[in-house]
């Protein structure tokens, strides 16, 4: 199975609701991961300031996140920098996608590519 899961909630909120979306998400990464499933993380919108987040040793996902890492496709290059949160992932080195080139924009992650491909997306 192909599974592109892509994160949108934001650290920033302090909700559980954010927190909890995100922890999901690592969660059935995790799963994929576990049944070989081949596997994409990428992060979009106030999502993008995750990976920065989850990168802190005091961070409670840090660990499951590591373990993750080489499934990290990136984040939407518009997104992180609209949220500012580019400097962030190049510190921790996650790629910025730019491959949807929407009008007025730097480029976004492209989700319809992973349509096309026949992956399953998830969005949290």
């Amino acid at each position: 199975m192909k599974t592109a899961i892509i994160i949108y909630s934001d650290p920033l909120s302090g909700s559980n609701e954010a927190l909890t979306r995100m922890l999901n998400a690592l969660a059935v990464a995790d799963e994929c991961r576990r049944e070989g499933d081949e596997l994409a993380i990428g992060f979009m919108g106030t999502g993008t300031r995750w990976p920065a987040e989850l990168a802190k040793l005091s961070h409670p996902a840090n660990g499951l996140f590591n373990e993750l890492r080489e499934f990290v496709v990136g984040a939407s290059r518009a997104c992180a920098k609209r949220n500012e949160a580019t400097e962030g992932l190049k510190e921790i080195g996650v790629d910025l996608i730019d491959d949807n080139k929407v009008e007025g924009t730097i480029g976004i992650l492209s989700i319809r590519r992973y349509l096309a491909e026949g992956w399953n997306v998830l969005q949290f």
